[in-house]
Protein backbone atom coordinates (compact mmCIF):
# COMPACT_ATOMS: atom_id res chain seq x y z
CA UNK A 1 0.00 0.00 0.00
CA UNK A 2 1.35 3.07 -0.72
CA UNK A 3 1.59 6.20 1.55
CA UNK A 4 -0.74 8.35 -0.26
CA UNK A 5 -3.26 5.31 -0.33
CA UNK A 6 -2.86 5.07 3.59
CA UNK A 7 -2.98 8.65 4.55
CA UNK A 8 -6.44 8.84 2.35
CA UNK A 9 -7.89 5.94 4.27
CA UNK A 10 -6.19 6.68 8.21
CA UNK A 11 -7.24 10.71 7.23
CA UNK A 12 -11.03 10.20 7.43
CA UNK A 13 -10.87 7.60 10.84
CA UNK A 14 -8.07 10.22 12.54
CA UNK A 15 -10.76 13.17 12.02
CA UNK A 16 -13.66 11.42 12.68
CA UNK A 17 -12.36 10.37 16.06
CA UNK A 18 -11.13 13.90 17.07
CA UNK A 19 -13.85 15.43 16.09
CA UNK A 20 -16.08 13.25 17.59
CA UNK A 21 -14.84 13.17 20.87
CA UNK A 22 -14.42 17.21 20.64
CA UNK A 23 -18.23 17.38 21.65
CA UNK A 24 -18.09 16.08 25.15
CA UNK A 25 -14.60 17.67 25.48
CA UNK A 26 -15.79 21.18 24.83
CA UNK A 27 -19.16 20.32 26.94
CA UNK A 28 -16.71 19.30 29.89
CA UNK A 29 -14.90 22.70 28.97
CA UNK A 30 -17.36 25.06 28.83
CA UNK A 31 -18.66 23.45 32.59
CA UNK A 32 -14.97 25.46 34.24
CA UNK A 33 -15.17 28.67 32.21
CA UNK A 34 -17.29 31.09 30.03
CA UNK A 35 -17.39 29.63 26.29
CA UNK A 36 -16.12 32.65 24.78
CA UNK A 37 -13.42 32.36 27.68
CA UNK A 38 -12.56 28.69 26.39
CA UNK A 39 -12.48 29.76 22.91
CA UNK A 40 -10.30 32.80 23.48
CA UNK A 41 -7.97 30.68 25.86
CA UNK A 42 -7.65 27.85 23.06
CA UNK A 43 -7.01 30.15 20.04
CA UNK A 44 -4.45 31.82 22.60
CA UNK A 45 -2.96 28.36 22.92
CA UNK A 46 -2.86 27.40 19.39
CA UNK A 47 -0.95 30.57 18.45
CA UNK A 48 1.30 30.27 20.89
CA UNK A 49 2.09 26.87 19.46
CA UNK A 50 2.23 27.83 16.34
CA UNK A 51 3.61 31.23 16.20
CA UNK A 52 7.58 29.61 17.00
CA UNK A 53 6.78 26.81 14.62
CA UNK A 54 6.31 29.43 11.45
CA UNK A 55 9.14 31.33 12.60
CA UNK A 56 11.57 28.08 12.36
CA UNK A 57 9.91 26.90 9.30
CA UNK A 58 9.36 29.94 7.33
CA UNK A 59 6.55 28.78 5.46
CA UNK A 60 5.14 30.26 2.67
CA UNK A 61 2.36 32.56 2.88
CA UNK A 62 -0.83 33.28 1.21
CA UNK A 63 -1.14 36.45 -1.05
CA UNK A 64 -3.68 39.18 -0.31
CA UNK A 65 -6.33 37.19 -1.70
CA UNK A 66 -5.51 33.86 -0.80
CA UNK A 67 -5.34 35.10 2.94
CA UNK A 68 -8.66 36.81 2.99
CA UNK A 69 -10.07 33.62 1.77
CA UNK A 70 -8.29 31.45 4.68
CA UNK A 71 -9.68 34.31 6.81
CA UNK A 72 -12.99 34.02 5.54
CA UNK A 73 -13.28 30.41 6.12
CA UNK A 74 -11.38 30.71 9.70
CA UNK A 75 -13.71 33.36 10.87
CA UNK A 76 -17.17 30.93 9.71
CA UNK A 77 -15.76 28.07 11.57
CA UNK A 78 -13.63 29.11 14.23
CA UNK A 79 -15.58 31.97 15.07
CA UNK A 80 -19.52 31.05 13.95
CA UNK A 81 -19.83 27.30 14.33
CA UNK A 82 -17.59 26.96 17.45
CA UNK A 83 -18.19 29.82 18.75
CA UNK A 84 -22.16 29.25 18.56
CA UNK A 85 -21.51 25.91 19.85
CA UNK A 86 -19.87 26.54 22.78
CA UNK A 87 -22.39 29.05 24.07
CA UNK A 88 -24.99 26.51 22.97
CA UNK A 89 -23.25 23.77 25.69
CA UNK A 90 -23.25 26.66 28.11
CA UNK A 91 -27.34 27.01 27.90
CA UNK A 92 -27.51 23.31 28.50
CA UNK A 93 -27.88 21.60 25.28
CA UNK A 94 -26.19 18.19 25.33
CA UNK A 95 -23.04 17.29 23.27
CA UNK A 96 -25.11 14.71 21.34
CA UNK A 97 -28.08 17.45 20.60
CA UNK A 98 -25.21 19.91 18.75
CA UNK A 99 -23.31 16.63 17.18
CA UNK A 100 -26.75 15.34 15.76
CA UNK A 101 -27.85 19.07 14.06
CA UNK A 102 -24.32 19.48 12.72
CA UNK A 103 -24.97 16.24 11.15
CA UNK A 104 -27.24 17.99 8.74
CA UNK A 105 -24.61 19.66 7.27
CA UNK A 106 -24.04 17.03 4.15
CA UNK A 107 -27.38 17.80 3.25
CA UNK A 108 -26.98 21.39 2.80
CA UNK A 109 -23.90 20.82 1.05
CA UNK A 110 -25.29 18.79 -1.14
CA UNK A 111 -28.14 21.09 -1.99
CA UNK A 112 -26.15 24.27 -2.97
CA UNK A 113 -22.57 22.72 -4.00
CA UNK A 114 -23.95 22.03 -7.35
CA UNK A 115 -24.49 25.89 -8.23
CA UNK A 116 -21.70 26.74 -6.17
CA UNK A 117 -18.83 24.62 -6.93
CA UNK A 118 -19.52 22.74 -9.94
CA UNK A 119 -20.18 19.43 -8.22
CA UNK A 120 -22.86 17.11 -9.18
CA UNK A 121 -24.45 14.41 -7.16
CA UNK A 122 -24.76 10.83 -8.48
CA UNK A 123 -28.39 8.77 -8.14
CA UNK A 124 -25.97 6.88 -5.59
CA UNK A 125 -24.74 9.67 -4.04
CA UNK A 126 -28.22 10.99 -3.13
CA UNK A 127 -29.03 7.49 -1.66
CA UNK A 128 -26.15 7.54 0.27
CA UNK A 129 -27.25 10.81 1.78
CA UNK A 130 -30.59 9.49 2.26
CA UNK A 131 -29.48 6.54 4.28
CA UNK A 132 -26.75 9.09 6.11
CA UNK A 133 -29.89 11.12 7.30
CA UNK A 134 -31.87 8.25 8.45
CA UNK A 135 -28.80 7.00 10.53
CA UNK A 136 -28.81 10.24 12.00
CA UNK A 137 -32.95 10.22 12.39
CA UNK A 138 -32.26 6.94 14.01
CA UNK A 139 -29.37 8.26 16.51
CA UNK A 140 -31.62 11.12 17.35
CA UNK A 141 -34.55 8.27 18.73
CA UNK A 142 -32.08 6.49 20.51
CA UNK A 143 -30.93 9.72 22.53
CA UNK A 144 -34.98 10.20 23.36
CA UNK A 145 -34.27 9.37 27.03
CA UNK A 146 -32.38 12.38 27.31
CA UNK A 147 -34.05 15.93 28.76
CA UNK A 148 -36.00 18.09 26.80
CA UNK A 149 -32.90 20.55 25.17
CA UNK A 150 -32.63 24.41 25.40
CA UNK A 151 -34.46 25.88 22.46
CA UNK A 152 -32.44 29.04 22.36
CA UNK A 153 -29.21 26.75 22.55
CA UNK A 154 -30.89 24.51 19.53
CA UNK A 155 -31.32 28.11 17.92
CA UNK A 156 -27.90 28.65 18.35
CA UNK A 157 -26.61 25.28 16.90
CA UNK A 158 -28.57 25.75 14.21
CA UNK A 159 -27.06 28.63 13.04
CA UNK A 160 -23.93 27.25 13.76
CA UNK A 161 -24.50 24.13 11.17
CA UNK A 162 -25.35 27.57 8.90
CA UNK A 163 -21.42 28.40 9.45
CA UNK A 164 -19.30 25.37 8.97
CA UNK A 165 -21.42 24.49 6.17
CA UNK A 166 -20.67 28.24 4.46
CA UNK A 167 -16.75 27.57 5.99
CA UNK A 168 -16.93 24.15 3.83
CA UNK A 169 -18.09 25.69 0.81
CA UNK A 170 -16.31 28.90 0.89
CA UNK A 171 -13.01 26.40 1.11
CA UNK A 172 -14.26 24.23 -1.63
CA UNK A 173 -14.92 27.19 -3.96
CA UNK A 174 -12.08 29.71 -3.37
CA UNK A 175 -9.37 27.97 -1.44
CA UNK A 176 -6.11 26.64 -2.73
CA UNK A 177 -3.68 24.46 -1.34
CA UNK A 178 -1.52 26.77 1.34
CA UNK A 179 0.84 25.38 4.17
CA UNK A 180 -0.76 23.96 6.86
CA UNK A 181 1.13 26.01 8.96
CA UNK A 182 0.48 29.62 7.49
CA UNK A 183 -3.33 28.53 7.08
CA UNK A 184 -3.92 27.57 10.34
CA UNK A 185 -2.13 30.70 12.05
CA UNK A 186 -4.65 33.02 9.75
CA UNK A 187 -7.15 31.03 10.57
CA UNK A 188 -6.79 31.27 14.62
CA UNK A 189 -5.34 34.99 14.54
CA UNK A 190 -8.77 35.65 13.32
CA UNK A 191 -10.58 33.40 15.61
CA UNK A 192 -8.74 35.30 18.67
CA UNK A 193 -9.16 38.62 16.99
CA UNK A 194 -13.05 38.30 17.14
CA UNK A 195 -13.22 35.89 20.46
CA UNK A 196 -10.76 37.54 22.69
CA UNK A 197 -12.41 40.80 22.75
CA UNK A 198 -15.94 39.43 22.90
CA UNK A 199 -14.78 37.11 25.81
CA UNK A 200 -13.38 39.87 27.69
CA UNK A 201 -16.31 42.31 26.89
CA UNK A 202 -19.41 40.28 27.63
CA UNK A 203 -17.94 37.60 29.76
CA UNK A 204 -17.04 36.88 33.51
CA UNK A 205 -12.92 35.22 32.22
CA UNK A 206 -13.13 33.96 35.51
CA UNK A 207 -11.50 30.36 34.88
CA UNK A 208 -11.38 26.69 37.52
CA UNK A 209 -8.11 25.72 36.90
CA UNK A 210 -8.91 21.61 37.14
CA UNK A 211 -7.31 19.05 36.10
CA UNK A 212 -10.36 18.19 34.34
CA UNK A 213 -10.27 21.29 32.68
CA UNK A 214 -6.54 21.34 31.82
CA UNK A 215 -6.31 17.84 29.71
CA UNK A 216 -9.72 19.11 28.18
CA UNK A 217 -8.18 22.21 27.31
CA UNK A 218 -4.84 20.27 25.97
CA UNK A 219 -7.37 18.24 23.61
CA UNK A 220 -9.37 21.22 22.21
CA UNK A 221 -5.90 23.09 21.31
CA UNK A 222 -3.79 19.81 20.14
CA UNK A 223 -6.52 17.34 18.96
CA UNK A 224 -9.42 19.51 17.50
CA UNK A 225 -7.50 23.03 16.65
CA UNK A 226 -4.50 21.51 15.10
CA UNK A 227 -4.90 17.88 14.06
CA UNK A 228 -8.55 17.46 13.26
CA UNK A 229 -9.01 20.93 11.38
CA UNK A 230 -5.52 20.50 9.43
CA UNK A 231 -7.33 17.17 8.40
CA UNK A 232 -10.81 18.68 7.46
CA UNK A 233 -9.18 21.24 5.62
CA UNK A 234 -6.72 18.98 3.40
CA UNK A 235 -9.68 16.67 2.91
CA UNK A 236 -11.90 18.99 1.65
CA UNK A 237 -9.11 19.78 -1.03
CA UNK A 238 -8.41 16.43 -2.21
CA UNK A 239 -11.96 14.96 -2.48
CA UNK A 240 -15.20 16.31 -3.32
CA UNK A 241 -16.89 18.53 -0.79
CA UNK A 242 -20.32 16.37 -1.15
CA UNK A 243 -18.28 13.15 -0.05
CA UNK A 244 -15.83 14.71 2.62
CA UNK A 245 -19.39 16.08 3.89
CA UNK A 246 -21.17 12.81 4.23
CA UNK A 247 -18.24 11.95 7.05
CA UNK A 248 -20.26 14.42 9.37
CA UNK A 249 -23.12 11.72 9.30
CA UNK A 250 -20.90 9.66 11.54
CA UNK A 251 -20.55 11.59 14.16
CA UNK A 252 -23.79 11.93 16.06
CA UNK A 253 -23.38 8.37 16.94
CA UNK A 254 -19.61 8.77 17.58
CA UNK A 255 -19.89 11.36 19.60
CA UNK A 256 -22.64 9.43 22.01
CA UNK A 257 -20.08 6.97 22.33
CA UNK A 258 -17.61 9.43 23.35
CA UNK A 259 -20.23 11.12 25.51
CA UNK A 260 -20.77 7.60 27.18
CA UNK A 261 -17.74 7.33 29.34
CA UNK A 262 -17.09 11.08 29.53
CA UNK A 263 -20.51 12.76 30.77
CA UNK A 264 -22.00 9.41 31.61
CA UNK A 265 -24.36 9.44 28.73
CA UNK A 266 -25.45 5.73 28.06
CA UNK A 267 -25.22 4.95 24.56
CA UNK A 268 -28.38 2.34 23.32
CA UNK A 269 -29.16 -0.14 20.87
CA UNK A 270 -31.24 2.07 18.31
CA UNK A 271 -28.36 4.57 18.41
CA UNK A 272 -25.67 1.68 17.11
CA UNK A 273 -28.73 0.87 14.29
CA UNK A 274 -28.12 4.73 13.09
CA UNK A 275 -24.16 4.28 13.52
CA UNK A 276 -24.14 1.09 11.03
CA UNK A 277 -26.72 2.61 8.74
CA UNK A 278 -24.87 5.62 8.59
CA UNK A 279 -21.91 4.39 7.68
CA UNK A 280 -23.19 2.64 5.00
CA UNK A 281 -24.27 6.00 3.98
CA UNK A 282 -20.67 7.40 3.48
CA UNK A 283 -20.11 4.18 1.88
CA UNK A 284 -22.32 5.40 -0.64
CA UNK A 285 -21.83 8.78 -1.35
CA UNK A 286 -17.87 8.31 -0.53
CA UNK A 287 -17.28 5.73 -3.50
CA UNK A 288 -15.98 7.17 -6.41
CA UNK A 289 -17.11 6.00 -9.90
CA UNK A 290 -14.23 3.20 -11.75
CA UNK A 291 -12.37 5.79 -13.94
CA UNK A 292 -13.45 4.78 -17.79
CA UNK A 293 -10.76 3.19 -19.87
Amino acid sequence: MSERRFLLIAAPIVFLILWSAGFAVAKIAVTHAAPLTVLALRYGLVLVLLIPVALVMRPRFPDARGALNVAIVGFLIQVVYFGLCYVAFKSGVSAGAVAIVVCLQPILVALVAPRLVGERISPKGWLGLGLGLLGAALAIAGRSAIAAENAFGVGLTFLALLGITAGTLWEKRFGVSHHPVAANLIQYAVGAAFCIPAALLSEDTTISWSPEFLWAMAYLVLGNSLLAMSLLLAMIRAGEVARVSSLFYLVPALSALCAWPMLGEEMPPLAWAGMALAGLGVALVSRKPAAKA
